[in-house]
């Protein structure tokens, strides 16, 4: 009986363990760079305390000697997997039930091979979050499930309007299934060095990592495993320039000699899924019904995003002891 407990406790350590994940090559206008320009934690663990300095580009990271050439207005690939080295789509991009949102954020610096990221100058580019879709929020849609699904690709508009030179692009998932109490949101980051060309010149207002986040935010504090009916993701809203996908929607990224470059939309009906959103920036919510245009949506021209305002309640999964993973596995085990 006891070699049963203790074989089921290695199990789900395992299983756990391999559900970590870290986002780690680049494709820029559908070409594979690899992981040449990515600073590619040494660890596939996630950072929990967000006023931890790893808040930036993740712990055990360090500056690598390329910087990927990026044209402003042009669409990058970020790709996640769970273990260096492993892109078999037959695997989860990030797995366990880690269901959470997927953000973007660039900033601006001198130069890209040398910045810490810790200096501030972060502004948002890109969010993927949460749509309704089932009874609770771990059946919704999320924008790690989006990940898992495309292959851990998911495409990044990068700005038509901001001015040349190096910048740090900064890739995150976020992962919620413990975040019933303060400090059990997964932060899952990346930070790639690339060079920008263009003739913008705006000068979007930014954020500084750590300092973006707080532990009690609603979109870091919540309970997924109740019925939801918004969510509002962590940190500013989303640059102007930049983009945002409704999560659950069909399309993946066209990377290879498939890509083809995004477009900003001029209408919110650019969305493929009903959902109901709010922008932060706005006081009303709006439907987006149209499926028949690429799911990335450009937040200059809608007046919507899947930041929604969250419930955070203050309930929490039933608790028996151990993490919330467990938990629920003890919960169906009883059912």
């Amino acid at each position: 009986m006891k070699s049963a407990f203790y074989a089921a406790i290695l199990a789900y350590i395992a299983q756990h363990a391999a559900a970590h994940a870290t986002f780690q090559q680049l494709w820029v206008a559908g070409v594979d760079q690899g992981t040449t320009c990515a600073r590619v934690p040494s660890s596939n663990s996630p950072v929990t305390d967000v006023t931890s300095a790893d808040m930036a580009c993740n712990a055990g990271t360090s500056a690598v000697s390329s910087n990927c050439a990026v044209t402003a207005g042009s669409t990058v690939t970020i790709e996640m997997h769970q273990q260096p080295n492993d892109r078999s789509c037959s695997n989860e991009a990030i797995g366990g039930a880690h269901y959470g949102p997927v953000l973007a954020y660039l900033s601006s610096v001198s130069d890209a091979k040398t910045a810490t990221g810790t200096d501030g100058g972060w502004f948002k580019i890109f969010e993927d979050t949460w749509s309704s879709a089932g009874a609770s929020g771990s059946d919704d849609n999320w924008g790690t499930k989006d990940l898992n699904k495309c292959c851990g690709k998911m495409d990044v508009l990068i700005p038509a309007d901001i001015a040349p030179g190096d910048y740090l692009l900064r890739a995150e998932a976020i992962a919620l299934h413990s975040a019933g109490s303060a400090g059990g949101a997964q932060m899952y980051m990346t930070c790639y060095q690339i060079t920008v060309t263009g003739s913008g010149n705006a000068t979007p207002e930014t954020v500084s990592f750590p300092g973006a986040y707080a532990a009690s935010d609603p979109g870091l504090l919540i309970n997924i495993y109740q019925s939801m009916s918004a969510y509002e993701a962590p940190g500013p809203a989303v640059y102007s320039g930049g983009s945002t996908k409704v999560a659950g929607g069909d399309t993946c990224p066209a990377t290879g000699a498939a890509a083809a470059t995004l477009v900003p939309t001029t209408s919110s009906s650019a969305a493929t899924t009903s959902v109901i959103v709010s922008s932060k920036a706005a006081s009303t919510s709006q439907v987006a019904t149209t499926q028949v245009q690429p799911v990335i949506t450009s937040t200059a021209a809608a007046t919507s995003s899947a930041t929604a305002t969250s419930v955070a309640s203050s309930a929490k999964p039933s608790s028996t002891g151990g993490s919330t993973c467990e938990r629920r596995r003890r919960l169906r085990r009883r059912s």
